[in-house]
């Protein structure tokens, strides 16, 4: 049991320490050997010191390894993140340009038919006054008419009461029946006669072609 505990942690610094006193042959052999222990154990301590550095180090190196793709992962999330966010906000912009489009034509069609209605009221409007002047020119008389601009230059013809006529023929007619003449017959005749002079209608007022 102890050749073991002392083959574990002596042999190895003992086996070096006595091969290094035989190859110096120092004066003092146990002081050497013990000032060579002692530096051998501050070298064994320096190296289990840089070795744990060194495990440290490598440690911390693969946490900043474990870090930077950590990192890198949030990056990349970000950026597919922000690509996302675009693509849906191109998207709505579109979606809200498409709608903007159909108002805008949907504003234009009703205008359209507002217009096409307007200008069928209006088409409606003219032919209806056109239908009025039209019968309007036809109760006007013959008078009326020819002082609207562009017609002919008939001369006015002053219009009678039909009772003046009436009244006028029946003095002709008086006044021929005063006149001499033979018998019945004569009279007769120049009755017809006095009606022919006296007898008036729009035609005979109309001016020549």
């Amino acid at each position: 049991m102890e050749s073991i505990y002392l083959r574990k942690h002596l042999g190895k610094c003992l086996t070096q320490g006595l091969a290094e006193v035989a190859r110096v042959r120092p004066v003092d052999p146990v002081e050497y050997l013990a000032l060579w222990i002692y530096k051998y154990k501050e070298n064994v301590t320096m190296e289990h010191l840089r070795q744990e550095e060194m495990a440290e180090l490598e440690r911390e190196r693969e946490r900043a390894v474990l870090e930077q793709e950590a990192l890198e992962r949030l990056k990349a999330e970000e950026l597919l993140f922000q690509q996302q966010l675009a693509f849906q906000l191109e998207m709505e912009m579109q979606e809200k340009e498409r709608r903007r489009v159909e108002e805008l034509q949907r504003a234009q069609a009703q205008l359209d038919k507002e217009m096409r209605m307007n200008m069928e009221n209006i088409a409606k409007g003219e032919d209806n006054l056109h239908s009025e002047e039209a019968a309007l020119d036809t109760g006007k008389t013959l008078a009326e008419i020819s002082d609207r601009y562009g017609a002919p230059n008939l001369s006015r013809v002053e219009e009678l009461d039909e009772p003046m006529l009436s009244d006028a023929v029946g003095a002709n007619v008086r006044a021929a029946f005063r006149l001499p003449g033979s018998g019945e017959e004569g009279r007769a005749t120049r009755y017809e006669e006095a009606r022919e002079e006296t007898a008036w209608s729009p035609e005979s007022c109309a001016a020549p072609a």
